[in-house]
C-alpha cells in the first residue's frame, strides 16, 4: 500500500479543492444552508489486502456506487454516483474513504471530491466542489454508513452530519497477505470402505466430489490396492486423485 500513500493523496487533491473554494467563497455575494441524504449501492468494487509490520491486514477497495439523492434543494436532489477509495485497517476497523461524487440535477450536475475518516462502519468528512448553478461553489459536511462491498447508507450532506472521529495514518510498509497453503494428504493401500460420498483407505477418510463419485464407484471397489491424495475443501478433506495400485509379489 506504500505507506498510506493513497489515502494521503486523496486528502491533498481535498485539501487543494477546498483552497479554491474558499477563494471563491471569499468573493460570494450570498450563501445558504442546503442539506440533502442519499445512499448508494456498489455496481462495481474490486479489492486487495496487504499487511503491516505490526501484523494490521490493510483491505484497499476502489468502487464505484450508485443511488439517490435526496433534498429540497434542486441542486442536490437526484441521481447520485460516488467513486471512492477506501483504505481501511480492519484489525482495528479505522480507514480513510475518499472520492468523488456526482448528483445529475437539472441542469449543471453537482460536483465534489470529498475526505472521509471510517471509524467501525461510520464515514464522517468534508465535501468541497462546485453547485450545478453557474458559478456557484459547495462545501458540505458529509457522513454516512459504509461499507466497500455493499455501498453507502443514511448518507447526508449537512442537515445534522454526524460527528466524525480523527485517526493518524503513521508510515510503514504495507505487504499483501500470504495465501493460505492447501492441506494435503495422501495415503496408500486398499479400500476399507467406499460409498457414492467417501473412500477411506489406510485410515485416510476423504470426500468424493459430486462430479467424479459415479465413475470412482465404478471402477473401484473395497479392498482394491490404490494411491489416493486429498486437499482441505471448505474444512473437509475431499479427493483430488485415486489410482490403482497393484499388489507386489
Amino acid at each position: 500500500m506504500r505507506k498510506f500513500i493513497y489515502a494521503s493523496a486523496a486528502v491533498v487533491a481535498l485539501v487543494a479543492t477546498s483552497v479554491a473554494v474558499a477563494h471563491g467563497i471569499e468573493g460570494a455575494k450570498s450563501s445558504k444552508a442546503v442539506a440533502a441524504t442519499f445512499s448508494a449501492t456498489g455496481s462495481n468494487a474490486s479489492s486487495r489486502t496487504c499487511t503491516t509490520t505490526d501484523n494490521k491486514t490493510i483491505v484497499v477497495t476502489d468502487g464505484k456506487y450508485t443511488g439517490t439523492a435526496a433534498s429540497g434543494d434542486s441542486e442536490l436532489a437526484g441521481a447520485i454516483t460516488l467513486r471512492a477509495r477506501s483504505v481501511i485497517n480492519t484489525t482495528d476497523q479505522v480507514g480513510t474513504v475518499t472520492g468523488t461524487l456526482r448528483v445529475n440535477a437539472s441542469g449543471k450536475d453537482t460536483l465534489a471530491a470529498y475526505s472521509a475518516v471510517y471509524d467501525h462502519g461510520t464515514i464522517a468528512g468534508l465535501a468541497a466542489g462546485r453547485a450545478h448553478q453557474p458559478n456557484a461553489r459547495l462545501v458540505a459536511n458529509l457522513s454516512a454508513t459504509f461499507d466497500a462491498a455493499s455501498g453507502f447508507t443514511n448518507g447526508k450532506l449537512g442537515g445534522g452530519t454526524a460527528a466524525g472521529s480523527a485517526i493518524e495514518l503513521a508510515g510503514g510498509s504495507c505487504k499483501p497477505s500470504p495465501r493460505p497453503v492447501p492441506q494435503k494428504s495422501e495415503a496408500h493401500g486398499t479400500i476399507s470402505a467406499l460409498s457414492t460420498t467417501s473412500i477411506t483407505v489406510a485410515g485416510l477418510t476423504c470426500t468424493i466430489p459430486a462430479d467424479r463419485s459415479a465413475k470412482i464407484n465404478a471402477r473401484f471397489k473395497a479392498n482394491d490396492a490404490v494411491e489416493i491424495n486429498c486437499s482441505l475443501v471448505s474444512g473437509q478433506n475431499t479427493l483430488t486423485k485415486i489410482e490403482a495400485k497393484h499388489h507386489k509379489h
